[in-house]
């Protein structure tokens, strides 16, 4: 009677122990359960605010007060992002390194800084709505013979390298002339006019009015040409792809038909603007 008492006792425990370790070896590790969703399907957002990168050598459109990045383009990102209800932040790295950062799409996810929409850059960029209206002027001594585009044949031009100007003027002094001067900011471009080195600057005309402006005792005159200079629109520019096209573009209809993009216009240029163009150009 006591024997087969311990048998059973010995074969109960290991039967236990057999159904431990197989339990041990086979079981899943264990999952911390699901978050909720919030907000229905959407995926969580990014963590940390939006980047802009721009170029900050545009006055008035973007320029670095001491060490803050200021202007046109400045208050009206700050007015599209409220709209959106995204955090952002614009960093100033210069114009080549700003498309290629955006193109890249990782650390920046967006650029703004007069960037002119062109089929050209299409091909590589997505772009927003457009949000201005603009066009290349030629900037000038007082008293020069130069009174159009193509008075600028035979002489000696400043553009920034990359931009709109620099691919108007390489179309009308040729692809590879020495007499087109080509420099990585329009700040140095328009230094190289007032120090003499240049018959010439192209550039934005709110670049160029703004220079003038500050600039009285240098005694410069800014030239429109509307047969050789057409109108341009800017967009911010994302890389291909973006979803921050759809986010945005609703933002920047509204701040254009509300009001506030007026007024940030006439903070900076001190005049109303003039929509009409502007407002065809969104409608395409």
């Amino acid at each position: 009677m006591g024997v087969i008492t311990l048998k059973k006792v010995y074969l109960s425990a290991l039967l236990t122990l057999i159904i431990v370790l197989l339990a041990g070896c086979g079981a899943p590790p264990a999952q911390d359960p699901a978050p909720e969703a919030s907000g229905g399907t959407e995926a969580p957002a990014a963590s940390g605010p939006v980047k802009f990168a721009t170029d900050a050598s545009y006055a008035p459109m973007e320029f670095m007060d001491l060490d803050k990045v200021t202007g046109f383009d400045v208050d009206f990102i700050d007015a599209v992002m409220k709209e959106a209800g995204i955090e952002y932040e614009v960093n100033n790295i210069g114009w080549d390194t700003m498309l290629e950062s955006v193109k890249q799409g990782t650390e920046y996810q967006a650029g703004i800084s007069s960037v002119s929409i062109t089929d050209e850059r299409k091909e590589t960029y997505d772009f927003s709505l457009p949000y201005f209206e603009s066009t290349n002027m030629i900037m000038v001594k007082e008293g020069s013979d130069i009174k159009n585009a193509l008075d600028l044949k035979g002489k000696t031009v400043a553009v920034q390298n990359g931009t709109t100007a620099d691919i108007l003027m390489s179309e009308i002094m040729g692809q590879n002339s020495t007499s087109l001067k080509k420099f990585d900011s329009n700040a140095l471009a328009l230094q190289e006019m007032v120090n003499g080195g240049v018959d010439a600057v192209v550039a934005d005309i709110a670049i160029v009015r703004e220079y003038i402006k500050n600039n009285p005792d240098s005694k410069l005159v800014g030239i429109t040409d509307s047969e050789n200079f057409d109108s341009e629109y800017y967009g911010i520019v994302y890389p291909k792809n973006s979803e921050l096209k759809a986010k945005l573009d609703p933002a920047i209809q509204t701040v254009v038909d509300n009001g506030t993009y007026a007024e940030i216009y006439k903070k900076w240029f001190g005049e109303e603007p003039d929509l009409t163009n502007l407002k065809a150009e969104m409608a395409k």
